[in-house]
């Protein structure tokens, strides 16, 4: 069956099917606290966890991880009477929580987002939605079927600069588009620290572990765990995702068709096993398309971006600015910078504008609304995808088809 039908018939059965949602129909006043328990409070979730406290009438109001010391700096972030527990399920049974934000390894996410919609709980969840391309239509149809507002962390979308590259591209100031190009490049220390001495006595391994396979405690891969495949997908998935969502998005695709993918492992081949070296092309043939990504994490160069390439006029859009390049003599170049850039960090990350807060306030607008948000579960569906087909030509040598 192919995707689209396959969605059509998932979102007529939500209808069909009801829910057992709490609040089906009708949203909640703007003065109405919302309370969110936050669950995988490593350190990405504290970074989300800063901006969701400043939203108005939102109360974090509950804390959830297997790790000891995770969930007392989670706590930290919260109310000195939140609930804290490293059962997830525990939060879920709990009537006086209405959303969760879920930030754990990759492959909880669908779990975790399914058992949620089904509790009744709206979700924001961290990108790549899924882990495993098969995952993709259980989440989209508890999502549908519970009525839930699910907002996938892909915060580009909540971006001022990048919705307005989205109206020049409809405008058709590129003119014919074949071809994208798109980076995430850096040059860190990812791979040197090999010990922190965590007792694996603070973990709840087994739960850590989930639909894993069984395997002893490691803390560089507890700490790691992007860049195994049992818990992540490297690059694509943990990088790439961003920019292949807003290509998707801004030139209203679905997934690419197939995928021709090489990476190498040139730092730290003994520690992971997903490359640190990486690209990908994936095409588009219905749309007479190639979109190519490079990314590694030996050199930063071109750092992280996208630039889409027409026949008028290219379109250069990082994380705090787009610039439009005219083809020819084909109009005046153009261009838009938000904030100033962070030290040191280069085009991945510009001090204003507050993506993260601009995202998680449009998931708790649409929590009160019970509109669309800005980045549902399709979308993060369709963007994992992409990465899956490129992790998937990756580990075979041989090109990927849909």
């Amino acid at each position: 069956m192919k995707r689209r039908e396959m969605l059509k018939l998932t979102g007529a059965a939500a209808v069909m099917a009801g829910t057992r949602a709490a609040r089906p129909t009708y949203g909640y006043p703007a003065n109405e606290t919302i309370r969110v328990a936050c669950i995988g409070t490593g350190g990405r979730c504290r970074q989300l966890m800063k901006p969701l406290a400043t939203i108005p009438h939102v109360r974090i109001a509950a804390v959830c991880d297997v790790y000891d010391g995770a969930l007392a700096e989670g706590r930290k972030l919260a109310d000195p009477q939140t609930l804290a527990t490293k059962n997830y399920r525990e939060i879920l049974d709990r009537k006086d929580i209405d959303a969760v934000l879920i930030a754990t390894p990759d492959h909880w996410h669908v779990p975790m987002t399914v058992d949620a919609c089904n509790a009744g709980k709206d979700v924001y969840v961290e990108k790549p939605l899924t882990h495993d391309i098969s995952e993709g239509p259980a989440v989209i149809e508890a999502q549908n079927r519970n009525q839930r507002i699910v907002q996938v962390g892909m915060q580009q979308r909540s971006m001022p600069h990048v919705q307005k590259a989205r109206e020049i591209i409809r405008s058709g100031r590129l003119g014919k588009i074949h071809k994208v190009h798109m980076t995430w490049n850096r040059n860190t220390p990812r791979g040197e620290q090999r010990s922190y001495g965590i007792d694996p006595k603070s973990v709840d391994w087994k739960a850590f572990l989930g639909n894993a396979k069984d395997q002893p405690f490691d803390e560089y891969r507890f700490r790691q765990w992007r860049w195994f495949w049992d818990f992540g997908g490297g690059i694509f998935t943990d990088l790439m995702v961003h920019w292949l969502d807003m290509t998707q998005w801004l030139l209203d695709l679905d997934h690419p068709s197939e995928a021709h993918s090489i990476g190498d492992n040139f730092l730290w081949k003994d520690l992971w096993e997903t490359p640190d070296t990486v690209q990908t092309l994936l095409k588009y043939p219905e749309q007479q398309l190639q979109v190519h990504f490079e990314g590694t994490f030996i050199n930063h160069r071109n750092r992280a971006m996208t630039e889409i390439m027409g026949r008028d006029a290219t379109l250069y859009i990082d994380r705090g600015r787009y610039e439009l390049y005219p083809e020819n003599d084909k109009g005046a170049y153009e261009e838009w910078v938000l904030g100033e850039k962070e030290r040191g960090r280069g085009a991945d990350s510009y001090r204003t504008p507050d993506a993260e807060l601009l995202h998680l306030s449009n998931w708790v607008d649409c929590i009160r609304s019970r509109k669309r948000p800005a980045a549902p579960a399709e979308a993060g569906v369709s963007a994992a995808a992409g990465a899956h087909l490129a992790n998937r030509a990756l580990r075979t040598g041989q090109t990927a088809h849909w």
